[in-house]
């Protein structure tokens, strides 16, 4: 007797052991099914490295990320340093002729137009000489299975103060434009800029 009600309860708890093992499985096959399920949109995102909001310039610091490709690792990176050197300079260059427009039509100068392009030529230079000092602030190099090439994502910076003290220096030293040329004036007007960026 004694037998038979062991059997029994052992069998009871079997069969539960095996109930709920099954019970868990299809739980976490129900889980991995959901999971993999695909997006109803029909879309998939794709993460890029060293971009996204940490990226972007802000009213502190102008930022650029972009990327190279090639068989040659020291190429690839190499190509991607200038194609974000390239986009870093373009995005400056737009920020600074607003800041010279709004500057000059701000001031009673002779001859506007061209004091503005005095201020722009110089600007260009200015931009040209501050690209030596970029940081670079992210920098992840992938090899492409499908090709065996060498892919390296970069983003660069560089200070909007370093960008402006190096501006007052070369306008402040320019013997056409230093009369007409009040530091603190376009101080203001660069930083209204940068902080438009900020929005």
């Amino acid at each position: 007797m004694k037998t038979l009600a062991h059997t029994r309860t052992l069998t009871f708890a079997l069969a539960a052991a095996v109930l709920s093992g099954g019970l868990t499985a299809c739980k976490s096959k129900k889980k991995q099914a959901e999971a993999e399920k695909p997006d109803p949109s029909g879309e998939t995102e794709v993460v890029i490295p060293c971009s996204g909001p940490d990226f972007f310039t802000d009213n502190k610091v102008f930022r650029a990320n972009d990327l190279g490709e090639s068989m040659d690792q020291a190429t690839a990176k190499k190509k991607a340093m200038s194609n974000a050197r390239a986009s870093l300079a373009s995005a400056i260059n737009t920020r600074v002729k607003a800041v010279v427009d709004n500057y000059v039509n701000s001031r009673e100068m002779q001859n506007r137009e061209e004091v503005g392009e005095r201020f722009e030529s110089l600007a260009r230079e200015v931009v040209d000489q501050q690209l030596t000092g970029i940081k670079t602030i992210c920098e992840k190099t992938m090899r492409v299975n499908a090709t065996g090439n060498y892919k390296t994502y970069v983003a660069i910076e560089l200070s909007a103060q370093e960008l402006l003290a190096a501006y007052n220096d070369r306008l402040s030293s320019d013997e056409r434009l230093r009369v007409d040329y009040d530091y603190e004036k376009f101080k203001e007007t660069f930083e209204k800029e940068m902080e438009r960026m900020k929005k």
